[in-house]
C-alpha cells in the first residue's frame, strides 16, 4: 500500500477504551479520510517491520501521518487537528511538554482496560471500508 497522504490509527483492538477512541474519531472527524488498523493486524505488524519501526506496543497508540509515525500524547493531539470544532482544539495541549503529556497518558493506558471494558466498534458499512486488516 502506497502510504503517501494516509492517516492511519493504530489502535488496541481488544481493549474497550481504545474502541471508543475509534468511534470517536469516527464521530467527529472533518472529513472520512483516516483509515484504522488494529495493532494486532497482519497490516500493522508489516507495515512496522517493513519500515523497520520498532515492533507496536499494545498500550500506545499511534498514528501515521506526512511519512511520520507518532505515539502516545503526540499521536493524539497531532490526529485532534483532523476533528470537528471543538475537538480540534486540543492541538493547544501541545504546549504542555510532552513528559509530562505522556506520563498523563502512561497513567491511563496502564488502567485503560479498567477504565473502560467490552465495547466494540461497529462502523458503518461506509466506515468499514476505511478498517485494514
Amino acid at each position: 500500500m502506497n502510504l503517501n497522504n494516509k492517516k492511519i490509527i493504530f489502535y488496541d483492538g481488544e481493549c474497550g477504551l481504545c474502541n471508543r477512541s475509534v468511534a470517536f474519531v469516527l464521530k467527529h472527524e472533518k472529513e472520512k479520510t483516516i483509515l484504522f488498523t488494529a495493532i494486532q493486524s497482519e497490516f500493522t505488524k508489516e507495515l512496522f517491520l517493513t519500515n523497520g519501526w520498532q515492533s507496536p506496543d499494545l498500550s500506545t497508540f499511534y498514528f501515521y501521518e506526512n511519512g511520520k509515525l507518532h505515539s502516545k500524547s503526540t499521536a493524539a493531539l497531532s490526529l485532534s487537528k483532523y476533528l470537528k470544532f471543538p475537538q480540534s482544539l486540543l492541538r493547544a495541549l501541545f504546549i504542555v511538554p510532552r513528559f509530562i503529556r505522556d506520563g498523563v497518558y502512561d497513567f491511563i493506558a496502564k488502567r485503560r482496560r479498567r477504565i473502560s471494558k467490552g465495547f466494540c466498534v461497529m462502523p458503518t458499512p461506509e466506515d468499514r471500508a476505511r478498517f485494514l486488516n
